[in-house]
């Protein structure tokens, strides 16, 4: 299932959890309903919305535990081709729009480290963003005149179904609901003026998670997808998961043995190489430049970059 947040455009009002299936967004609250009335279930459809938050950042929270009721509502309703909203009639927000924790991953890939002047990490280089960075796969990245070296980062974005603590690598995968795509823009002329990388990091606006996320049986494999990224359809980076450094169930394990992950947390789990930074010349972002980002199996997602 790819999972989206979406609301009509031009309609006030709050976003709802959808599913993308033909080009076409499915409403999971409505679909979940129809799917109870069809199979009988009259008691349990008029309570939909208490099993099935219609709110994102909610129906996240619940974590993997309704997943199954939710790919059950998705198969019934994906037969359904008259249901539906048209892709081109609803904005895409983020999936999920106040994580409690959004645990970034740098220095992930060898060559982006060689590429950074930098050795290859003997454990993983963790550092955090804030929701007031995330912004949504149709929203544009704001550049604060804070910055002169704003710079994009292609990532794979881990999201956690139920919490984990202390979990082991054979069992990292029980503990995720999905995965996403993040841009981790990097104000390099902020990061790079302390020891500690925060303030260029998580400016407001600048970090699109999106453009959905995609359960985890549609990625049966996510140390082997390509990723990509480009900037006004230049290919900048192009690499691929099986060479994080620290995959996926590595850094489960590390990371939950010291901070316990909840539903709807984020891992981004690093960049490869192809920066701004390292070109030569340096390339930055400016007003107007378009960044794409794509991964293998999840998703392709559009933002541009708009001075503040």
């Amino acid at each position: 299932m790819k999972l989206v947040s979406y609301k009509l455009k031009e309609v006030p009002g709050t976003y709802r959890v959808g599913f993308l299936h033909n080009d076409k967004i499915i409403d999971v609250q409505e679909a979940y309903e129809n799917y109870l009335l069809e199979n009988g279930q009259k008691d349990l459809a008029n309570i939909a919305d208490r099993i099935l938050p219609v709110d994102p950042m909610k129906f996240f929270l619940t974590g993997s535990i309704l997943l199954k009721e939710t790919n059950a509502a998705y198969e019934y309703m994906k037969e359904k081709e008259e249901l539906g909203l048209k892709r081109e009639s609803v904005h895409l927000g983020t999936p999920i729009s106040n994580p409690s924790k959004v645990i970034c991953v740098g220095k992930n890939y060898a060559d982006h480290a060689a590429e950074m002047n930098s050795d290859v990490p003997e454990f993983p280089v963790l550092f955090a963003k804030f929701s007031n960075a995330i912004i949504g796969p149709e929203d544009d990245i704001e550049k604060s005149k804070e910055t002169n070296k704003l710079d994009y980062e292609v990532e794979l974005g881990v999201v956690i179904g139920k919490e984990a603590s202390n979990v082991s690598r054979d069992d990292a995968y029980d503990y995720i609901a999905g995965y996403t795509i993040g841009n981790d823009i990097s104000a390099r002329d902020l990061q790079m003026r302390t020891q500690q990388w925060l303030q260029g990091k998580t400016l407001d606006r600048s970090t699109p998670i999106g453009p959905w996320v995609v359960t985890k049986e549609e990625v049966p494999d996510p140390s082997s997808l390509s990723i990509r990224s480009y900037v006004n359809d230049e290919e900048r980076q192009s690499s691929h998961t099986s060479k994080l450094i620290f995959d996926i169930p590595f850094l489960m394990e590390y990371i939950s043995s010291k901070i316990t992950l909840v539903p709807g947390d984020i891992i981004l789990t690093g960049t490869p190489d192809g920066v701004g930074l390292a070109m030569d010349p340096p390339q930055f972002l400016n007003d107007g430049d378009l960044v794409t980002l794509e991964i293998e199996n999840v998703g392709r997602m559009e933002n541009k970059v708009v001075e503040k």
